[in-house]
């Protein structure tokens, strides 16, 4: 019965709670429409390639041009050594091109030209001498300097090719077209670099694990046309990628071994990391993306309006700290106060499923959550590991990935190599260069200490 104990009047307010729910429903479900339309199938985590429609970019507000006022200005830089000096022909004869008067000489002055000499193949022919011994029946050859044994290319060629592709991410087409060879003869001279640098990844993977912070990620990368996964285990002095075409738990385990390590994991709430044997750090970042999503999914809740208001800062501010110019005693105290915060805002009573489902990620998860508030060194983020599979996301949209298992080996190899190399902040392909020109000497020596000197002791 109705409060009036009219049955009309119950039956109809029924009717409109019933309508007001459908609309409530029919919202909810346009809201996540758009924003699937808008975002794609993974909201904020949607890779850049797979948003259906992306927005054009704002045009910027244009910044007033020159210096401001009293700016002392940098000028052309001088150089203090040149790689070679030209001298340039008059520009007369010796006479004035306009009334035929004879000139007078004023001198000369120098104009500074930073240029650069064409990336071409060079044809060099080496004589080598031969000297025969009659006692022993021998005969004695020098090699060829630069150039590793029975190779028709040097060595600075196979340095620079490999660099603008593995490094630069320049497509090989563009790198035959500079060069003047053959695609076939580049991809062999690829394949036979990673053949001798084949034992490094295993000497990195025991640095990696000795590491005391250690981050991982996984990004799509196709083989043969079928679907698989670029991995990547970086530190800030090393990267790791392995090319696979699984998404397997068994990938981290062969990486990370089943020995107990020293340290941490910093990584994303994916489940092939979770019989790391190490403690492991979440990622904030992607919990603060999940948070932003529940917003967008609910803008008209005041309840998770409140509660993303309260945590969205919060992880900021904790993946923000590390970097700040604090001594370790400011640098924990605002920790402790940023973790506290985490906490009571996870703990708060919540109705709202939306934010239920976020609080149990942070209760169940506690463990692996505030590591970068005992240990600085830990940080609250896997960025590190983004920004080190970004040439590789770049890489996939241009080359729609490996033609096949060799290529994909060969691609692991040489960019654990190169972008290893870049991190101890090395001249890329001077120092490799180097190296291949030790290694055509001796073709049995181990690559490793060559291409890192400074590596700590490897013990498995």
């Amino acid at each position: 019965m109705a409060i009036n104990g009219c049955n009309e009047c119950l039956a109809k307010q029924r009717r409109i709670d019933e309508l007001n729910e459908e609309v409530r429903r029919l919202k909810e479900k346009l809201n996540y429409q758009e924003r699937k339309q808008k975002e794609g199938f993974f909201g904020s985590s949607t890779p850049s390639a797979k948003i259906p429609v992306k927005a054009n970019t704002a045009e910027l507000a244009r910044k007033p041009k020159g210096a401001r006022p009293g700016h002392k200005g940098n000028g052309r830089k001088v150089f203090i050594e040149a790689d070679r000096e030209v001298d340039v022909a008059p520009a007369t004869n010796g006479c004035c091109p306009i009334c035929g008067g004879i000139l007078q000489h004023k001198g000369s002055e120098q104009r500074q030209v930073v240029d650069s000499r064409p990336i071409l193949a060079e044809k060099v022919v080496y004589t080598l001498p031969k000297d025969y011994c009659p006692g022993c029946h021998k005969t004695f050859q020098p090699s060829p300097p630069g150039v590793l044994p029975k190779s028709l290319y040097g060595n600075q060629l196979i340095v620079t090719a490999t660099v603008m592709h593995y490094l630069h991410g320049i497509p090989m087409g563009r790198i035959c077209e500079q060069m003047g060879v053959g695609p076939g003869a580049l991809v062999e001279v690829f394949h036979r670099l990673a053949r001798i640098f084949d034992c490094v990844p295993e000497k990195l993977i025991t640095w990696y694990r000795n590491s005391w912070v250690r981050h991982a990620d996984e990004t799509g990368w196709r083989t043969e046309g079928k679907n698989g996964y670029a991995w990547l285990f970086a530190t800030p002095q090393i990267s790791i990628f392995l090319f696979r075409k699984t998404r397997s738990g068994e990938v981290a385990r062969y990486v990370l071994g089943q020995e107990a390590l020293p340290g941490f994991l910093v990584v994303d709430r994916y489940g092939g990391y979770n019989r790391a044997p190490c403690a492991i750090q979440y990622c904030y970042a992607h919990l603060k993306r999940a948070v932003e999503d529940l917003e967008k999914e609910f803008p008209d809740s005041p309840e998770i309006l409140a509660f993303t208001g309260t945590l969205v800062p919060l992880l900021s501010a904790a993946m923000g700290l590390r970097n700040q110019a604090i001594t370790d005693e400011e640098f924990y105290r605002k920790a402790s106060e940023v973790k506290s915060s985490i906490i009571e805002a996870i703990t708060s009573p919540a109705t709202h499923l939306g934010i239920r489902n976020i609080q149990d990620i942070f209760q169940t998860q506690e463990k692996r959550l505030y590591h970068w508030a005992e240990d600085r060194n830990v940080p609250a983020d896997n960025n590190l590991s983004e920004r080190d599979l970004r040439p590789t996301v770049i890489a996939r949209k241009v080359s729609f990935g490996s033609g096949s298992d060799a290529g994909a080996h060969t691609r692991g190899v040489l960019m654990s190599v190169l972008w290893s190399l870049k991190k101890q902040a090395q001249d890329v392909s001077s120092h490799l260069k180097m190296v291949l020109d030790e290694v055509a000497r001796d073709m049995n020596q181990d690559p490793f200490p060559l291409l890192f000197p400074n590596a700590p002791p490897l013990s498995p």
